[in-house]
């Protein structure tokens, strides 16, 4: 790889991890980078990530090999146009926003097309700052990149290995598939569960029955709606076409539901539900609520071959038997890159002080 002198701006939770896991794997790459507060480059360059402990002249990311820009989408935008005249035409710069249709636009508008690749790690946690970011955070997690048709083929195909290398999974979309892609698995849900969330608020009693009785399934599906208001009102204003788009789509299929429930067509309300359960049940893990419940966590993975059946021997070898056991590639909204379903709860919390104990890291479902 040529990528030996990288520069970060924004070194937070996705940004200080991306720059951790290169450390770790090219320990010999160079790391700048810029932070709007002095205490985060200083814990930066405590860590040994970062080769400055204060900020610097934005011209000085100008010879970087590539450039990662980790702040919100509007911020990024506003440092492309200050960094734009500054930039080596070999640097490749790319970002971790998960909107694209925004910057593209200004990168075209910049005329900075054949060296941008947009970047989104699909991969997260409800903590934030430097000092929550792992470089486990990018281990099999799915990392979209997109292009414009002018951006070079081989950086593309360059860059894409090097994010493999650092044990994500790359995957190549256009920005209007990814928009579109992540309205709908990730920003329309955000903006369902704020609403149900509103709606029962708005409908509960003085004596908060409601509230006082929500559980399982609600609390499932409401749990993303602890999440950063900032942070969605800016998503939903970069990508507005996308999320109105699936708005309406759901409008339509909750129509449906309802007018079968009207209708009282057992045989269509069935079908609807049956669909859905096959469609879920595909997916890699399970959900809980009003579903029986389940025994689940999130562990940290070891960048070790046979990491899995490390984990399962060790099960094992105290009698607890697995249920299910997998990795998890989309991690936005989860910690931990394996899920591993026990039978019991007793199982579930002796397996969990069992793989502390041998130093995993470990995640309760939330």
């Amino acid at each position: 790889m040529k990528f030996e002198h990288i520069g970060f701006i924004g070194l937070g939770l996705i940004g200080g991890s991306i720059a951790k896991a290169i450390k770790q794997k090219y320990p010999q790459t160079t790391i700048i980078g810029h932070a709007s507060h002095a205490s985060t480059l200083e814990q930066a360059y405590n860590a040994g990530v970062i080769s400055n402990n204060s900020k610097l002249d934005l011209s000085e990311f100008a010879s970087c090999d590539v450039l990662f820009l980790c702040s919100p989408v509007g911020i990024n935008i506003d440092y492309l146009k200050e960094l734009a005249p500054l930039l080596s035409k070999d640097c490749i710069l790319t970002d971790v926003g998960s909107v694209k249709g925004d910057i593209h636009a200004a990168v075209d508008k910049l005329r900075l097309e054949k060296q941008f690749i947009g970047g989104h790690p699909m991969t997260g946690s409800e903590k934030t700052g430097f000092e929550n970011s792992a470089p486990s955070l990018l281990e099999n997690a799915y990392y979209i990149l997109t292009s414009d048709a002018e951006a070079l083929t081989q950086d593309v195909s360059e860059f894409a290995s090097y994010i493999a290398s650092l044990g994500a999974i790359p995957i190549k979309l256009t920005p209007k598939e990814h928009d579109f892609a992540t309205a709908a698995i990730s920003h329309l849900p955000h903006v369902i569960s704020a609403t149900l969330v509103n709606l029962v608020k708005a409908n509960d009693s003085d004596k908060e029955i409601l509230r006082t009785i929500a559980a399982g399934g609600f609390k499932d599906i409401t749990r993303i709606s602890s999440s950063s208001p900032v942070m969605w009102q800016h998503i939903c204003q970069a990508n507005r076409e996308e999320i109105l788009h699936l708005i309406d789509l759901y409008m339509e299929s909750f129509s449906d539901f309802r007018s079968a429930i009207e209708a009282g067509d057992t045989t269509k309300i069935h079908s609807l539900f049956q669909n859905a359960k096959n469609y879920r049940d595909s997916m890699q893990t399970q959900s809980t609520g009003i579903l029986p419940q389940s025994f689940e966590f999130y562990c940290d993975l070891m960048d070790e071959a046979g990491g899995i059946a490390t984990i399962a021997t060790i099960l094992a070898a105290h009698a607890l038997n697995i249920k299910n056991i997998g990795i998890i590639h989309d991690r936005e909204f989860e910690e931990g890159v394996l899920h591993i379903e026990m039978y019991d709860n007793d199982s579930m919390e002796k397996a969990i002080t069992l793989l502390q104990q041998h130093r995993y890291t470990v995640h309760k479902k939330k």
